[in-house]
């Protein structure tokens, strides 16, 4: 199992300066990705924009959006800045996406919630023919660049229900979980890698999960953030999180034993000792 590591993007307080030397630490201790979380209705900086900053930052780690929540956004002008930022990055993009549940997103954005997936659906077809280099709806010429492997961005897919994994099984590389636990990622995994082999699809499809993590004599300022950022749910997510090194080596031992491909721990404190300390529980020696 590899090791990736959340950028505080959405912790708010967390300034440009900082996150582009959390990018740095981030590549130079090892790290194989760096994710943003995304939401609309909340103070936190924009995903694309900060990966694309981080891009020009860094030469090899992974940039993964843990999830960008799609039917808030344009289709074509999303699969445009998809295909630029996996340009700009020489390949490393993987652009996480899923369909949200919160109302504020929706309405900050004049979106509709009830009709999300259905959109989504129209809109992953959209992208992929704007990624190929065909025109789409109400354009004569292409308009997006061609992605870094010809053919389309790479995608993972975010969320817990059946229209998940089936779209993960027609449009991603994978699906990816959230800070749920390792129960609700292990049963996820397993409809997923049984969807997968239904369907036919060559290889077998990544699978990644999300945990939340504070380190340090600071530490307990981590439920601040998270009680914030979800409310009553970030409440019930606080207890579980890991707090110190032993507690961090277990959530990954635990993570590894179901099949994780790739655990991205990301952070509830933006300070740049979180990026150390995290290395110093769950990456390999050099």
């Amino acid at each position: 199992m590899k090791i990736g590591i959340g950028i505080p993007n959405s912790i708010p307080g967390a300034g440009g300066g900082l996150l582009l030397d959390w990018a740095r630490r981030a590549e130079s201790l090892g790290f194989v990705s760096l994710a943003t979380i995304g939401r609309v209705a909340y103070p936190s900086a924009e995903e694309l924009v900060v990966l694309a900053a981080a891009a020009g930052a860094t030469e090899r780690i992974g940039l993964f959006t843990n999830v960008l929540l799609g039917p808030t956004r344009e289709p074509a002008l999303l699969a445009k800045q998809a295909a630029t930022l996996d340009q700009l990055s020489g390949g490393r993009f993987l652009l996480g996406v899923g369909v949200g549940g919160r109302p504020d997103d929706f309405e900050t954005t004049g979106t509709g919630l009830h009709d999300r997936g259905r959109r989504w659906d129209r809109a992953l077809d959209l992208m992929h023919r704007a990624w190929r280099g065909e025109p789409v709806d109400g354009s004569p010429k292409p308009i997006s660049p061609r992605p870094v492997n010809g053919e389309r961005v790479p995608l993972m897919m975010g969320g817990g229900s059946d229209a998940a994994v089936r779209r993960t099984v027609e449009w991603g590389v994978g699906w990816t979980a959230g800070g749920g636990g390792v129960d609700l990622a292990r049963s996820m995994f397993e409809k997923v890698r049984a969807a997968w082999d239904r369907a036919g699809k060559p290889g077998r499809p990544e699978l990644r999960a999300l945990t939340y993590f504070a380190l340090g004599p600071d530490a307990d300022r981590g439920g601040d953030y998270l009680r914030d950022y979800y409310g009553e749910l970030g409440a019930q997510i606080w207890p579980r999180v890991p707090r110190d090194l032993e507690a961090v080596r277990g959530t990954r031992a635990a993570f590894e034993e179901i099949g994780t491909d790739v655990l991205t721990f990301s952070p509830t404190i933006a300070s740049l000792d979180q990026v150390d300390l995290l290395a110093e529980a769950v990456l390999e020696p050099a």
